[in-house]
């Protein structure tokens, strides 16, 4: 069975797969060349001078371009699998979707390939008799392109051994995780709501794995289709088993429910085959703590790395701390909750930080120090229901 994927999932991993920049590139580049010979065999362009000599000179220098950028092509590909490899073994096989969503990778295999398709295409449109016009404008726009890949291939150099570096890329995961606490876990007043009505359908997960995306606003119109409240069982970033709850319809005051259709209730729900930070707040937790732990594993004893990691994820501590716990809800205007999505409590965010890193630390006297440090700070401005899971957790409490 096909793993349901809802809209939204399906548009967010289509913008940020790796594949589609260099795919638009190809296509433009492909475009843009036969646009530029059609326009050049209509117009007549004042630009013999811009690349003086015949057709054998023009096929030379369009055979150099395509033979050079299939070479650098392949020599970015194998940079950029290396550098893969380094962080999957280094850091975290979790922290791969960081170099796979970096546009300026994407970009420089884009530039080679559109500089590859755009002299082809040019190559081919060559006219075979020596007294035909040549494609002059194209083949300066071919030139101008070389010269912007060789820019691009020295700039990606820069920025590959800059994003290698595990301050970077302990940076981006708490940039990230930022982005998804203040999407998801808003800081507001109002008084946290959750569905109240007796449960009176229990729709089962339709294939394993890992919740990545639940599509709130299609959930809410099947509620409201249906006349009631819709609770997600598991929270984004939890295993779901085959079968087991995954959606629970509850009665709603003054309406009378109707069977859910388990189809279109399993598409607002995505399934992956691991997690992603889309709507994942712990996935950003779980980067930090595998980079910590495994810093401080015998084989690296790396404990700068792990001082970094724990500072890092202090911070986003912090941020939760000074928030309720709620629930991703939608409301009818008249306040009647109709959907609603569970979050993970406050004290699961600190046990992977502070106890698993702990654990691993052993009595390594920095990261004990730090983690007695970060518990303090939370203490001192964490909300009155969060300090009972911090207080436990302090040397002296």
């Amino acid at each position: 069975m096909s793993r349901p994927r809802s809209p939204a999932a399906l548009a967010a991993d289509v913008l940020a797969s790796f594949w589609l920049l260099p795919a638009v590139c190809a296509v433009g580049a492909v475009a843009a060349a036969i646009g530029l010979s059609v326009l050049e065999l209509h117009l007549d362009l004042p630009v013999e001078w811009l690349l003086p000599g015949g057709p054998a000179g023009a096929r030379s220098l369009l055979s150099s371009i395509i033979t050079a950028m299939i070479s650098f092509t392949a020599l970015v590909f194998s940079i950029t699998v290396v550098a893969l490899q380094l962080a999957s073994s280094q850091y975290s096989p979790r922290v791969l979707r960081t170099f796979l969503q970096d546009r300026t990778i994407q970009a420089t295999l884009g530039t080679f390939v559109a500089t590859f398709l755009f002299a082809m295409v040019v190559l081919a449109a060559l006219p075979a008799r020596h007294e035909q016009r040549l494609p002059e404008l194209s083949l300066a726009v071919s030139m101008s392109l070389v010269l912007g890949s060789s820019g691009m291939f020295i700039y990606y150099l820069h920025h590959i051994t800059t994003v290698m570096r595990v301050s970077h890329i302990i940076a981006s995961i708490g940039a990230q995780t930022r982005r998804t606490i203040e999407r998801h876990l808003p800081d507001d007043e109002h008084p946290p709501l959750r569905v109240t009505g007796d449960v009176v359908q229990v729709l089962p997960a339709p294939v394993p794995g890992m919740v990545t995306d639940v599509d709130v606003a299609r959930l809410a119109r099947l509620a409201r289709e249906h006349g009631c409240a819709i609770s997600v069982v598991p929270t984004p970033g939890d295993f779901v088993v085959a079968g087991a709850p995954l959606f629970r319809a509850h009665r709603c005051p003054g309406d009378e429910p109707r069977p859910l259709p388990a189809d279109r209730a399993a598409r607002t729900v995505t399934i992956g085959v691991e997690r992603t930070p889309g709507q994942d707040v712990g996935f950003g937790f779980r980067q930090l703590a595998d980079i910590a732990e495994r810093a401080l594993s015998p084989a690296s004893n790396d404990v700068t790395t792990a001082t970094r990691a724990v500072q890092e994820a202090h911070d986003l501590l912090r941020r939760l701390a000074t928030r309720p716990e709620r629930a991703r809800t939608v409301r009818d205007d008249d306040g009647t909750v109709r959907v609603q999505v569970n979050s993970l409590p406050f004290d699961t965010y600190l046990a992977m930080i502070v106890d698993d890193v702990r654990a691993t630390a052993g009595p390594q006297p920095r990261i004990t120090r730090l983690l007695d440090t970060l518990l303090d700070d939370l203490y001192a401005v964490a909300l009155p229901t969060h300090r009972p899971a911090i207080r436990r957790r302090m040397p002296h409490g």
